[in-house]
C-alpha cells in the first residue's frame, strides 16, 4: 500500500508558533523532503528528532521522481520548505501535482503562511486580494507582469528579497505611482518584526538610506476605483499599447496588458495597435 505525501507548515520565524500536529507529523514520517536540509535540520534539532532527509529545492523535477517512487513503495513524506505553507512559490507544487495525478494521498498540515501573516497586519482591503509572489528576475518579464497589474483592482502580494527590494521598489513605484499605498512587512514573527504602512514614493526614498535587511512581504494596495473602472474607447486601449510597446514590451504583451480592465479583448486591442503602428511608420 502506497504512503502518504503530508505536506508541512513551519513557522515563518518564531519557533514557539510550531503548532503539536506539525511535530507530531515529522516524528511519524519516514523521511522528509525539505527545500534546504541544513535549514531543516535545525529545526529537528529543536523538536528532538532525527529524521533521513533529501532536498528537493532546485530539482523538483528530476528528484520529484525519487520521492514519489519511495512513497508508492509504502513510505509517508513530510515535505516541508525552509519557512510557512510549502508549495506556494516554490518548487514542492511539481511534486503535489505529481502527487495528486499518480493517485497518491496528500495531507495538508497547515500552520503559517507569511502572505497571509502579511495581510492580514497590513491595514489593507483584505476582502480582495491576489498573491503574485516574485516577479520575475527578467527585466522585460517584470516589466510585462506589472503592466499586466495596472487595472487590478484587488490588493496584490508581493515577496522580496533585501538585495532587490530598492529595485523592486522603483519598479513599482513607475509602474504604479509614488501615491499608491504599500504595507512592507520584514521579518515577521521574528526579533527584528516591521510592519510600515506608508506609500511607495516614500518608501523608495527610506531605503535611499536605510539598508534593507531580512525577508519582505510586499502588501499594494490595488488601483483606485476610478482609475480601474475607466471606460476606455478602442483607440484609446491601443495608444497605451503603442506606449508599452514604446518601452520595449512586445505587441502581444503590449496588448494583452492594456486590454485589461476594459471591454475589449486582447486580439481587438491587437488589431488596432497593429493600425497605429502602421500609421507611425
Amino acid at each position: 500500500m502506497a504512503g502518504t505525501l503530508y505536506i508541512v507548515a513551519t513557522p515563518i520565524g518564531n519557533l514557539e508558533d510550531m503548532p503539536p500536529r506539525v511535530a507530531a507529523t515529522f516524528g511519524a514520517a519516514d523521511f522528509i523532503a525539505a527545500e534546504d536540509t541544513r535549514v531543516t535540520m535545525k529545526l529537528l534539532n529543536y523538536l528532538g528528532l532525527k529524521k533521513p532527509m533529501v532536498s528537493y529545492y532546485e530539482h523538483a523535477l528530476q528528484k520529484g521522481e525519487a520521492i514519489l517512487q519511495r512513497i508508492e513503495a509504502g513510505e509517508s513524506c513530510a515535505l516541508c520548505s525552509d519557512a510557512g505553507m510549502p508549495c506556494v512559490s516554490d518548487p514542492g507544487e511539481v511534486i503535489v501535482r505529481d502527487a495528486l495525478a499518480r493517485g497518491i494521498k496528500v495531507v495538508p498540515i497547515p500552520a503559517a503562511s507569511a502572505c497571509v501573516t502579511a495581510l492580514a497586519v497590513s491595514g489593507q482591503d483584505t476582502s480582495r486580494w491576489v498573491f503574485e509572489g516574485f516577479l520575475p528576475v527578467n527585466r522585460k518579464q517584470k516589466k510585462e507582469r506589472l503592466a499586466e497589474l495596472l487595472q487590478e483592482k484587488r490588493t496584490v502580494i508581493f515577496y522580496e528579497a533585501p538585495h532587490k527590494l530598492r529595485t523592486t521598489l522603483d519598479d513599482l513605484t513607475a509602474a504604479f505611482g509614488a501615491d499608491r499605498s504599500i504595507t512592507l512587512c520584514r521579518e515577521l514573527t521574528k526579533l527584528h518584526e516591521e510592519i510600515w504602512k506608508t506609500t511607495l514614493g516614500e518608501a523608495v526614498e527610506h531605503y535611499r538610506a536605510a539598508e534593507p535587511r531580512g525577508e519582505y512581504v510586499l502588501v499594494m494596495a490595488g488601483a483606485p476605483a476610478g482609475a480601474a473602472d475607466e471606460e476606455l474607447t478602442l483607440e484609446q486601449a491601443a495608444q497605451r499599447a503603442f506606449a508599452l510597446t514604446i518601452e520595449g514590451f512586445s505587441a502581444s504583451a503590449a496588448a494583452k496588458a492594456a486590454a485589461q480592465g476594459t471591454a475589449y479583448s486582447k486580439s481587438e486591442v491587437y488589431k488596432q495597435l497593429l493600425l497605429l503602428q502602421q500609421t507611425a511608420e
